[in-house]
């Protein structure tokens, strides 16, 4: 039940749905991005990407942010991982790639 609440409230947030007006503009506008780039095929959907991180580095996702830089899109992903450190991971948005990851 807890992954499907946190995947419900990931996907407002990747899709743009402003839950009682949580969000504001800038995260709007970001979200619309998202969604018009998965609507496009640019993007894969997000819960894809979040399923490959959990399963390949073993955390609990805490904070998704979505990112375009020169036309290509990046997920942002922060994740507390089993051990206890925190790890902020940068995907490739199009392919699920992991191109960077920092741990602390």
């Amino acid at each position: 039940m807890r992954k499907i609440r946190r995947f419900v409230a990931l996907l407002f947030l990747a899709l743009g749905v402003a839950a009682g007006g949580l969000l504001n503009a800038d995260d709007r506008g970001d979200h619309e991005l998202a969604r018009q780039a998965l609507e496009r095929g640019q993007v894969l959907p997000l819960r894809t990407v979040l399923d490959k991180i959990e399963r390949e580095y073993q955390g609990q996702v805490l904070k998704v942010e979505f990112e375009e830089d020169d036309g290509r899109f990046f997920y942002e992903i922060r994740l507390l991982q089993k051990d206890g450190r925190m790890a902020k991971l940068e995907v490739d948005a199009a392919d699920g790639r992991v191109l960077k990851v920092k741990r602390k």
